[in-house]
């Protein structure tokens, strides 16, 4: 996909996301990696929303802003992401509504946050770590993040959201989009005997993928 391709896919994404409340005012970020090391991310202070393709700031592959508009101050987050996942080639980071009360929670296990409740979300997401706290913009975050991407390609901040890389940019978006519908089904499970998928069922879909 070329360059003016790439642009107009995260403005289509972005909006999408924002239309069906899965992000809201300012909230979230959305990356690609491009052919030359270098990404394509969306601006700061940015609504994905209203993204112009013209805008979005274009990173060599040192982080410096090569054209458009100062880039989202947690670039450092998709960065790491990509320094540790040669396979990924997109990040999406949002303050999902049900995935930001799940990294609230305190009774959570922080090795894999999320019972595999569905099979698609075993597939599109797997275990889910909990990063430790870090204020947004730390440079500590984006080390406990590295500490945790080389094994896996989601994470979700404490008291903050995922961060969810994909081999592109419609499998970071389809897995950000599972996660958070299987955190708003944990929530409304909560209390309910659940049962979820056993060991067995999930080493077989892990298999699969």
């Amino acid at each position: 996909m070329n360059l003016a391709a790439l642009r107009e896919s995260i403005c289509r994404m972005g909006e999408s996301l924002f239309n069906r409340s899965l992000t809201f005012g300012s909230a979230g970020n959305i990356s690609v990696r491009l052919d030359d090391g270098g990404l394509l991310v969306t601006p700061t202070g940015a609504s994905l929303g209203n993204l112009d393709p013209a805008r979005l700031s274009r990173l060599d592959s040192n982080g410096q802003l090569v054209d458009g508009d100062k880039p989202t101050k947690e670039d450092f987050l998709h960065r790491e992401m990509y320094r540790q996942r040669a396979d990924a080639g997109a990040v999406v980071h949002l303050h999902a509504t049900h995935s930001v009360a799940v990294s609230c929670l305190a009774d959570v296990d922080p090795t894999n946050v999320l019972p595999p409740i569905t099979a698609y979300y075993v597939m599109r997401v797997g275990t889910l770590p909990l990063v430790p706290y870090h204020p947004p913009g730390d440079v500590d975050l984006a080390r406990a993040v590295g500490e945790m991407a080389s094994s896996h390609h989601a994470v979700l901040l404490a008291n903050h959201g995922p961060v969810v890389a994909g081999r592109c940019l419609e499998d970071a978006v389809y897995a950000s989009e599972e996660l958070e519908e299987t955190a708003k089904l944990y929530l409304l499970l909560r209390g309910m005997p659940l049962r979820p998928l056993t060991a067995e069922q999930v080493a077989r879909l892990t298999r699969r993928n």
